[in-house]
This record gives C-alpha cells, sequence and structure tokens, in this order.
C-alpha cells in the first residue's frame, strides 16, 4: 500500500469516527473529558489527577519551572499547582500525555527516533508560544501553550500508524491532480484536533500555521503560533529543510518591542524557554 493509499484508509476511518488510538490514549481522553466538565473544580480536579501519577508529577514540574517563577516555586502540592496554572494549563498537561502515551504505543526504532524529535520539537514551540503570547502578542499565555503542544499531533498520529502502514514514512506523496482539494494530512490532522476536544480558537490557530502567512509582528494566537513555530530550534524531524536553512531564517527573524527588540528578549529568556520545554519533554 502506498502512502496515498494509507492516508485515504485512515482518512475512511476519521470520517467514519473510527482512528484507532492506544488503550493508555483512550483513558487519559477520559481525564480531559472529566476536566473539561462545568462542575469540575479544584478540588475534583486535584483528586482526579492524583489517581493518574504521570500527570500529577507534570503538572507540578510546569508550575515549577522558571515560566511560572514569579509565583515562588518550590510547589509540591497538586491543589497549589492547580491553582496556579489553572485548568487550560491542566488541559495542555493531558495533552502532552497523550503525545508521550502515542510513542509509548510504538516499537520500531527508527518511528520511535522520529516521534520523539518531532516531540521534542512541539515542546519547545509550546515554550516559545507562551513567552511570545506574554510578551509581544499580549494574549492568553495558556492557551498559546496548548496551542504549541498539540499544533503537529495530527503527525503524531500518524508516525503512530506507521508500524502498520510505513508507506506513511516516505517524505512525499504525488500531488492531487485538482488544486483546489485539501491535502490528507490536514484533514487527518483536523480529525485527530477534533478527537481531543481542542478548541475552535486553537484549532483556528493551527489552520493559520498550515496556510497563513508570517505577520510581524504577531497580533492574535495564529500568528503567535506561526512565529514560534519560525523561531524554534530544535526544527521539526519533518521538516525538508536543511538543519543550516532552517537556522538561518530563524536567525533573521527580528523587529522592535516596546523597550527592545525581539532578539533581545529570545537572548534574555533562553533560561525560560529551556526549563518550561523540559517540563513538558520529560
Amino acid at each position: 500500500m502506498n502512502k496515498l493509499e494509507a492516508l485515504q484508509n485512515i482518512v475512511r476511518q476519521a470520517d467514519a469516527g473510527d482512528l484507532i488510538f492506544p488503550t493508555n490514549v483512550r483513558a487519559t481522553l477520559k481525564i480531559q473529558e472529566a476536566l473539561d466538565a462545568p462542575d469540575c473544580g479544584i478540588e475534583s480536579a486535584a483528586r482526579l489527577l492524583l489517581q493518574e501519577p504521570l500527570i500529577t508529577t507534570r503538572i507540578i514540574a510546569i508550575a515549577n519551572s522558571v515560566a511560572y517563577s514569579r509565583f515562588g516555586g518550590g510547589i509540591t502540592h497538586i491543589r497549589t499547582a492547580i491553582t496556579i496554572l489553572g485548568f487550560s494549563t491542566l488541559r495542555s498537561v493531558v495533552a502532552a500525555i497523550i503525545m508521550r502515551q502515542l510513542m509509548q504505543a510504538v516499537t520500531t526504532p527508527a518511528i520511535v527516533a522520529k516521534m520523539e524529535a518531532l516531540w521534542e520539537h512541539s515542546a519547545h514551540v509550546a515554550a516559545m508560544t507562551h513567552l511570545l503570547a506574554r510578551k509581544v502578542s499580549k494574549i492568553d499565555p495558556e492557551t498559546a501553550l496548548f496551542a504549541g503542544i498539540v499544533h503537529e499531533v495530527g503527525c503524531f498520529y500518524l508516525l503512530s500508524r506507521a508500524e502498520e502502514f510505513p508507506s506513511l514514512l516516505e517524505p512525499h506523496r504525488p500531488a492531487s491532480d485538482n488544486p483546489l482539494e485539501e491535502p490528507l494530512e490536514i484533514v487527518i490532522g483536523r480529525a485527530v484536533l477534533h478527537k481531543l476536544m481542542v478548541p475552535k480558537q486553537v484549532v483556528s490557530a493551527i489552520e493559520t500555521l498550515w496556510y497563513g502567512m508570517q505577520m510581524i509582528p504577531p497580533e492574535n494566537l495564529g500568528d503567535t503560533l506561526l512565529l514560534a513555530n519560525s523561531l524554534t530550534i530544535p526544527a521539526s524531524p519533518l521538516d525538508l529543510r536543511s538543519t543550516a536553512e532552517i537556522t538561518e531564517t530563524a536567525g533573521k527573524l527580528d523587529f522592535p518591542l516596546e523597550t527592545d527588540s525581539l532578539r533581545q528578549l529570545l537572548n534574555e529568556s533562553g533560561d525560560e524557554l529551556q526549563s518550561l520545554a523540559n517540563a513538558l519533554i520529560h
């Protein structure tokens, strides 16, 4: 089965509502659904999350990261962490766990390596989007963090199916004869975002990443995500450009801010970016 046929097969599954997820991902999706319930308060969330040590550990690590150091650090209690981070960031952590669980379901070393590299990129994009939202575009940073985490989730899903469909690892597939036809990878990506209950605002931002033009300076979530993706090193392992080309392009992006410049901001925020990315990755 070639890549186009494999993608068409998965699109048919998506259309039928039958996207295939490992058992542990399905369990985590139920946690995400519970967190989204209108009557889920801090105490309910804490009791729910204490049943999942991996999620609890990740939430506390993020609350103690440099990005949240304004709250003093030294946080050891899940209820305190939830109060500091808020429910938007809880959803980000759950989404990050889902990405890790998709990787854990794969045993082929080459696919695992590609997924790990893609997750490292996603974590760094999430940290960069969070920083740019706070310091540049002045939009909600927790929504920006979530958008950064899930912006490649469609590719994660396809890689998780590559043991079943090895042709998905091929870098190219034949172009459609219809230039108006949407790429099947995007059709699948949108279906996965829907399955993960990603809010429309975040889906729209990811659409900007797929189709949008770079807006300098960024004004909304889509612009911010697109800029973060352009600035982030390490780049996606699915990016067909050379490392030198990616680094050169990222290095040229600069513009004045209120008191300094984008480049100065990035230079001063290295520890913050690395701390938050590490909290997501490990």
